[in-house]
C-alpha cells in the first residue's frame, strides 16, 4: 500500500477515534467488510481535506447511505460540520433515529464516524454558506437554541410544516432558519418553519402509493404518515425534508453559498 494511502487512513482512523464508537452506523449487526471500511475512512480523509482547503467556518454536510435514486435523491443524510468545535476539528453535529425505535438524539462524531455507515455510494456533498451565515451557524451550532430545536419524535419522512415529528435533515434546515433569521426571531420549531414559509422554502414531494404507507407504517416504527395534510397523502404526495430541498433552498436564499462534491 503506498505511504500516501497509510498516512491518509491513519488520520482517518483517528477521526473515528475521536467519536462514540457506536453512533453513526447501521442497524445492521454484521461488520462492515474491510474494502468497505477504507473506502470510507478515505472518503472521510479526502472531505477532511476539502473542507481545510475551503477556508471555511462551517458546511453543511450530505451522505449517500442508502438508493434513494426512485425518488429522484442522490444523498440520504444531512449533518451540520464544524470547524473549530469543542469535540476536535471538523465535527459532525446531526441527528440520528436509534434503530428499531421513533426516536433520535443529536451527536458530535468525526468525519470517520459519520461515514463509517454503510455507504450506497462513496461521495459527499458539501454545502458552504456564504461568510456571514457561515460566522452565525458556526455560532448557533453549540448553543442551548439548537439543542432545542431538537425534536425526539423521530420520522423518516416526516412533514415539511408540522411540528410532531421531526427527520435529521429538518433538524439541520430549522437550525440553519434560526442562524440565518434576524437575532432572536427564531428560538423554537414553530419559529423556524414560519420564517422558512415566508421565505420560500418548498420541500421535495415524493410519491408514496397506499401501499408502502400501510406497510411502512405497521412494520417500520420511524415512518408515520399522520402529520401530512389528510388531502395530499391520501393522493400518495409526501412533502418531506431532502437534502436536495436544503440544498436548493440555501443557494436560492444566499448568492454566495457553493457545492462541493467529494468522491
Amino acid at each position: 500500500m503506498a505511504a500516501k494511502t497509510i498516512r491518509r487512513l491513519a488520520l482517518a482512523a483517528c477521526l473515528v477515534l475521536a467519536a462514540p464508537a457506536w453512533a453513526g452506523r447501521s442497524c445492521e449487526e454484521a461488520p462492515m467488510a474491510v474494502d468497505d471500511t477504507v473506502k470510507s475512512l478515505d472518503l472521510a480523509q479526502r472531505t477532511f481535506e476539502a473542507l481545510d482547503a475551503s477556508g471555511s467556518q462551517v458546511a453543511l454536510i450530505s451522505r449517500a447511505g442508502q438508493d434513494l435514486s426512485k425518488y429522484g435523491l442522490r444523498y440520504s443524510h444531512m449533518g451540520i460540520v464544524v470547524r473549530d468545535h469543542p469535540s476536535g476539528r471538523w465535527t459532525v453535529v446531526h441527528e440520528l433515529n436509534e434503530c428499531g425505535t421513533a426516536s433520535s438524539a443529536l451527536y458530535n462524531e468525526g468525519l470517520g464516524n459519520f461515514f463509517l455507515s454503510g455507504l450506497f455510494r462513496y461521495e459527499a456533498q458539501v454545502l458552504i454558506p456564504g461568510p456571514e451565515a457561515q460566522a452565525r451557524l458556526a455560532q448557533l451550532v453549540t448553543t442551548r437554541t439548537a439543542r432545542r430545536l431538537h425534536d425526539a419524535d423521530y420520522n423518516m419522512l416526516s412533514y415539511a410544516f408540522s411540528t410532531r415529528y421531526q427527520n435529521s435533515n429538518q433538524w439541520v434546515l430549522e437550525t440553519y432558519a434560526a442562524a440565518s433569521a434576524p437575532a432572536g426571531q427564531v428560538e423554537t420549531r414553530e419559529e423556524a418553519q414560519a420564517w422558512l414559509k415566508q421565505t420560500g422554502f418548498a420541500p421535495i414531494t415524493v410519491y408514496v402509493p397506499s401501499v408502502k404507507r400501510l406497510g411502512g407504517r405497521m412494520f417500520r416504527a420511524n415512518v408515520a404518515f399522520d402529520d401530512h395534510p389528510f388531502d395530499r397523502r391520501m393522493l400518495g404526495q409526501i412533502d418531506t425534508i431532502t437534502t436536495e430541498a436544503i440544498v436548493r433552498f440555501v443557494q436560492n436564499t444566499d448568492p454566495a453559498a457553493k457545492v462541493i462534491r467529494v468522491e
